[in-house]
């Protein structure tokens, strides 16, 4: 069969020629070079973002932090990041892992603009990858793109916050989204069930794009399984790295109540394996995939449709459009300058009159007081020569 002047031919041998050996030898080039992931967790403070973090991974990538000493942080009232990074290995291969910690954020009165740092972080990743793939030259790059971002929600059983939902919509167009309720066991099943429900309807109401894994129309049990994970979203979360044990013996990761324990890895009780099998197990690929073909490719588009080959990233203050803005308002502001001014000088003037015509009065009584006093002088002097 030929098709613009090339013949393609489908052949079918009894004796391999070799072809499929194309996998294993990709499999041996991946080994070999390993991988990079980054993962973003955001949360208000005490949400348990670093427990979730070691329980995932089964190690202390993150010491606990002391909320003893929040109130020193209350003055400074910004977010910051925290770059967690470590080398795990499993069957002889290694994934550098990195963990961005965002502390401060949504731990005040005012939470304006508290999702700036995030979003500028990643699409300073975006920036400092593309300018290395711009060099005449490209060992190893320095790779940071978050591939997805844990983004925690309080369990207060109600709906998405204002600030939930303004930093979700934001985060959303830049990064895989997952979003997950903190400490599931604080809620009875009942009122979970009900929370997701309404963080859904918000979801859906409010255009938030959140991570689905993709369905594989072929293997129907990968499929399947993809549903089910899309289906738990968001994932209700319990962390916990001590080992309790069970009235059966067993020693499970979770959390020890008067009433029994709450297992981190037990269905029944929270979406934990879910999360786990969505980041790391069965679609940690696809999140990179993403990351790559999606979300880098957006930014790379729209930096290239604005900048030329090599020219620097706009700064903000640069910005075109915030100086349009700037000039907007320096004008309006020196129009109402000019306005007051015009104002301030017609009182003024307003009360020279007023002072000159008092002025002029006093003169006037001040002129028929002397006058009066003269007349009175002469009538006395009209009375003593009669005498």
């Amino acid at each position: 069969m030929a098709s613009d002047g090339i013949e393609m031919m489908t052949t079918t041998t009894t004796e391999p020629i070799g072809i499929s050996n194309l996998p294993n030898q990709r499999h041996k080039i991946v080994i070999k070079k390993g991988a990079n992931f980054t993962l973003m967790v955001v949360g208000e403070s005490g949400t348990g973002k670093t427990t979730l973090i070691n329980t995932l991974f089964r190690t202390e990538l993150a010491a606990p932090k002391d909320y003893t000493r929040r109130h020193l942080k209350q003055l400074d009232k910004s977010v910051d990041i925290d770059i967690i990074a470590a080398e795990l290995e499993e069957k002889n291969f290694r994934v550098r892992l990195t963990v961005i910690d965002t502390p401060g954020f949504g731990d005040y009165v005012n939470n304006r603009d508290s999702w700036v740092p995030l979003v500028d972080f990643i699409d300073d990743q975006h920036e400092h990858y593309m300018r290395q793939e711009q060099q005449p030259e490209r060992g190893v790059m320095d790779d940071l793109r978050v591939h997805a971002c844990l983004y925690f929600i309080a369990p207060t059983g109600h709906t998405l916050k204002p600030l939930d939902i303004e930093v979700m919509s934001r985060l959303s167009q830049r990064v895989n989204l997952i979003p997950v309720i903190a400490k599931a066991d604080t809620l009875t099943p009942r009122d979970l069930i009900l929370f997701k429900e309404r963080i859904r309807e918000v979801i859906r109401a409010q255009g938030i794009n959140v991570f689905a894994p993709p369905v594989d129309a072929i293997d129907e049990a990968s499929a399947e399984h993809a549903r089910a994970l899309m289906a738990a979203m968001p994932f209700s979360i319990i962390g916990s790295t001590q080992d309790v044990r069970l009235p059966d013996g067993r020693m499970v990761k979770g959390r020890q109540y008067l009433w029994g324990v709450a297992e981190v890895e037990n269905e029944d009780h929270c979406d934990f394996k879910k999360l786990r099998s969505l980041l790391i197990r069965t679609h940690m690929l696809d999140l990179m995939t993403s990351t790559e073909e999606f979300h880098y490719e957006n930014y790379r588009q729209q930096q290239m449709e604005t900048r030329k080959f090599g020219e620097p990233k706009v700064k903000k203050l640069d910005n075109p459009r915030f100086k349009e803005e700037e000039e907007q308002l320096r004008r309006k502001f020196t129009e109402q300058v000019k306005l007051e001014e015009g104002r301030f000088r017609q009182w003024e003037q307003h009360l020279i009159a007023e002072r000159d015509r008092l002025n002029k009065d006093l003169e006037m009584a001040h002129s028929s007081i002397k006058q009066l006093e003269a007349e009175i002088e002469d009538l006395q002097l009209a009375a003593r020569g009669h005498r």
